[in-house]
């Protein structure tokens, strides 16, 4: 079903519920998107951007959807880490698991492999983004370390795509246009400016040691 039909109909529910209904759902949905593996059916996108048109319309505060959205994201991926963590490959047996058992490995692979980065990246893909911290708990990665990427990614996700869905009001059919084209720009606008901190950063250490090397 094409993402405009989707958010149509969610949206035209929307409107009966009052302001607080409509923030415990969006929390909800956000939260168990990796917590509850609610991702696999309706993605949290989906949510995030509804929600931003119900704000564009004075029904809720976005400043207060951004916000819940960031802690409900970060909350929800924490709850996943625990429950990866304490079920193993237990939860690999699940069926809606099993039936994505290749992009399951490829996804365990790029994790051991890039770490935190993965857990960063995985924020702006709808599939990774329900199962990322499920797996970097299974993999028993370090808490610290998937907390502060799993922290940067939900905020940079949480509060671009309420604002997406806040400015493009009711125009479902730019969201539909905007909102994969959104996430993998903003994932690319974020790549680069770390490659540049990267480079930046080791020039300025190579220009230090310059005199000693001599």
């Amino acid at each position: 079903m094409p993402v405009a039909t989707i958010l149509s109909f969610i949206l035209h529910e929307i409107h009966r519920l009052p302001g607080s209904v409509v923030y415990g759902m969006v929390a909800l949905l956000v939260f168990g998107e990796a917590a509850l593996f609610i991702g696999f059916i309706l993605p949290g996108e989906t949510a995030v951007l509804v929600a931003g048109v119900v704000a564009s319309q004075g029904r809720v505060n976005i400043g207060a959807l951004c916000a819940l959205v960031v802690v409900a994201a970060i909350v929800g991926d924490s709850v996943g880490y625990a429950v990866g963590h304490r079920y193993g490959e237990r939860l690999l047996r699940i069926p809606v698991m099993a039936k994505r058992s290749a992009e399951i490995g490829r996804a365990l692979e790029g994790l051991r492999r890039r770490g935190p980065t993965y857990v960063f990246v995985g924020r702006f893909t709808a599939f990774l983004r329900a199962v990322m911290p499920g797996l970097a708990g299974m993999s028993k990665m370090h808490y610290p370390r998937f907390l502060w990427a799993n922290a940067l990614g939900g905020l940079i996700w949480g509060v671009s795509f309420s604002l997406l869905g806040y400015f493009a009001g009711n125009a479902l059919n730019k969201i539909e246009k905007w909102a994969g084209w959104g996430s993998l720009g903003l994932l690319l606008l974020v790549i680069g400016l770390w490659v540049a901190f990267f480079l930046r950063r080791r020039a300025r250490a190579r220009r230090d040691s310059g005199p000693e090397g001599t």
